[in-house]
């Protein structure tokens, strides 16, 4: 008999938690929504694979039942996702004061407690400015012949190769390049391999967060805490000899460290260096293999853009001069296309942010404490916003001025946090496809399909036979 007691008023107060978690408390209304299963909630579905390149399947059904707002929870946490232009905006427009940056615990772990995504007020803006200086206008303008002169010995070295995976081919050439300018890293000279846990670190990035031997998320924890490690050795070495100067990011984060009265430490300095490691490499590799691509399937945008790039050669006095800044500044069409690109590429399929109190927005109620997903695929791909949005259409951008995020087009992120790489990944794109359309042609040979994680990939990569142009082409 006691046991049937305690069995029932185990069931009742399962069936009671059951019921809360299904049925959320709040003040006001709730968006429409489900909170699938208690802890779980909808992750499983929201880490489906799936090759579309349209909204993601599982926030298109979803806006489709519920509307442009609604609710869910990702591993255990309450979300509202937001595919609404005006919340969007009026969340990056808040931030600082009703939001702020947040992401999933499994996230943070990743990312390390200290990266500059989980950090506010005065700390993120001291870091951003840190980044500044080594990414912003000047700096950009002395490394533009650097740039140049590494995308053509890259596309040199390729064309003398059957084929070439392009995806894998780009990340290295602008990893090399990246942790040269931030860390004076040369994989030639190293006898360990930075590159390589960078590879496993972003195998598992975006996957069910499952920590046990062989999951893909064991996998990216290890591959970020081998990073970790030999950066911190770096760093140390560097520390040991302090008088040779190598004026790269590290020289410049050991002198904000012997500051009197820093912000800064080690383990924050640390954590920057693998995020701008990453940040600028997986993504910048994904957009150039997508653009590549593009450029294969529409030989009207290929003639264009080549045009565009023949006719700065044509117009220069010394040809063996290289790219100016004023040349650069100069390519329209070629930041339509880059616009185009990353408008269908999607490379960030959510930015999160937490609501830091009860905020009423149109009808709904978003309580404290709840995330926020701002959804830009479900804007990119808005057909109220862009006529046949699935169609890739550089020309959609003409006459059309962007330098930030606005209320349509998030690819770099809005508001205070919007990405300060920016630059910097137009800078690498435009360059490298400058030196690729004038001095060679290509044909895919093999791969070029995408999956989505819901993040983008390319699981055959994209292989191609690079070949230089004569003469007469």
């Amino acid at each position: 008999m006691l046991v049937l007691r305690i069995g029932a008023l185990l069931l009742i107060c399962i069936t009671h938690w059951v019921y809360n978690w299904r049925n959320p408390r709040c003040n006001g209304k709730l968006p429409p929504g489900s909170m699938g299963f208690p802890l779980l909630g909808e992750t499983l579905e929201f880490f489906r694979p799936n090759t579309t390149s349209n909204i993601p399947p599982f926030v298109k059904e979803r806006m489709k039942r519920y509307g442009p707002i609604f609710k869910t929870s990702f591993v255990g946490r309450p979300v509202i996702v937001s595919t609404d232009s005006d919340l969007n905006h009026f969340v990056f427009l808040q931030e600082g004061q009703l939001f702020q940056s947040w992401y999933p615990d499994t996230f943070t772990e990743i990312f390390g407690r200290q990266n500059v995504g989980s950090l506010h007020g005065c700390m993120y803006k001291y870091l951003k400015n840190l980044v500044l200086n080594l990414f912003g206008p000047e700096s950009l303008k002395k490394m533009l012949p650097e740039v140049e002169r590494t995308a053509s010995r890259r596309l040199q070295r390729w064309s003398s190769q059957e084929t070439v995976e392009l995806k894998e081919a780009t990340a290295s050439m602008i990893f090399d390049l990246t942790a040269k300018k931030l860390i004076s890293y040369d994989q030639d000279n190293s006898c360990e391999n930075l590159r390589e846990n960078f590879v496993a670190f972003i195998q598992g990035l975006i996957s069910f967060p499952l920590d046990i031997p062989g999951t893909a998320y064991h996998k990216c924890l290890q591959g970020r805490k081998n990073a970790m490690k030999m950066l911190k050795n770096l760093l140390n070495e560097r520390r040991a000899m302090p008088g040779k100067h190598r004026s790269d990011f590290f020289d410049f984060v050991l002198e904000e460290l012997q500051k009197e009265g820093t912000i800064l430490t080690e383990a924050i300095a640390l954590d920057l260096m693998f995020v701008l490691l990453f940040a600028s490499f997986e993504t910048t590799s994904l957009a150039l293999t997508l653009a590549v691509k593009f450029l294969s399937d529409d030989h009207s945008v290929l003639k264009k853009l080549t045009e565009e790039h023949e006719a700065i050669l044509r117009n220069q006095e010394n040809t063996d001069s290289g790219l100016t800044w004023k040349e650069y500044k100069s390519m329209t069409y070629t930041f339509q296309f880059i616009n185009e690109t990353v408008r269908l590429a999607n490379i960030v399929p959510g930015i999160f942010r937490k609501a830091l109190r009860e905020i009423q927005f149109k009808e709904y109620t978003i309580p404290a404490g709840w995330a926020v997903m701002v959804c830009p695929p479900a804007v990119h791909l808005n057909p109220a916003k862009y006529q046949d949005p699935l169609a890739f259409n550089p020309s959609r951008w003409e006459g059309t001025e962007i330098n930030g995020a606005s209320k349509n087009f998030m690819a770099f992120g809005g508001g205070m946090r919007f990405c300060v790489g920016t630059d910097f990944t137009k800078v690498q794109m435009a360059v490298f496809l400058h030196c690729l359309v004038t001095k060679y042609r290509w044909q895919p040979i093999n791969g070029g399909n995408i999956l989505r994680t819901p993040g983008l990939q390319f699981p055959d990569g994209f292989h191609i036979q690079l070949m230089e142009k004569t003469r007469m082409e």
